[in-house]
């Protein structure tokens, strides 16, 4: 809480000084990475208590709504390389959460699934997930909370982000060897 306090007197004392005075206040793109790197983190904490990495769970998240799709596929949308997304994928499954199946459009590919085991983890991901979110954004209104998610998304888009995709899957490691 510290910070917010320091924050918040820092804004005010500096909106009551006259312009061109003074220091500058925060600009949008620092409050955005500043936010961004609390929210990750206080996220990673929720998803480790679940036993899962940040990637797993937006991998898990990313199958749950669309299953069928290739690795191939996944990797695409992930804006990672497919040799990236192996030992992810390679996790997942062997603790029983995702199968791959023989793709029916395509015999040479295999399609994500969740399996039973992974839908019930997708659950306890969601409810980790929805709770973050009231606790990130419990200092806003409603009002205030969908004006921001409004202006939040249209920066998103404006810079060319996927939806509902987290830009650090480009920085996946690649696959070890065994």
């Amino acid at each position: 809480m510290y910070y917010g306090a320091v924050a918040t007197t820092e804004v005010q004392s500096q909106e009551a000084r006259p312009e061109g005075t003074g220091r500058k206040r925060t600009d949008v793109a620092f409050l955005l990475a500043q936010l961004g790197a609390y929210a990750a983190e206080r996220f990673g904490e929720r998803a480790a208590a679940l036993d899962f990495t940040r990637p797993q769970a937006g991998l898990l998240r990313l199958i749950s709504r669309e299953p069928g799709q290739s690795q191939q596929a996944v990797a695409r949308r992930l804006g990672t390389p497919p040799s990236r997304l192996v030992a992810l994928v390679d996790g997942l499954e062997e603790r029983g959460l995702i199968e791959r199946r023989r793709n029916p459009g395509d015999r040479r590919n295999y399609a994500l699934h969740l399996t039973a085991a992974g839908e019930r983890a997708m659950a306890d991901l969601s409810q980790a997930a929805m709770e973050h979110e009231h606790a990130v954004a419990a200092p806003l209104t409603q009002a205030e909370r969908a004006q921001l998610s409004a202006l939040l998304a249209k920066l998103a888009a404006a810079h060319g982000l996927v939806p509902g995709v987290h830009p650090g899957y480009r920085d996946l490691p690649e696959k070890k060897s065994r």
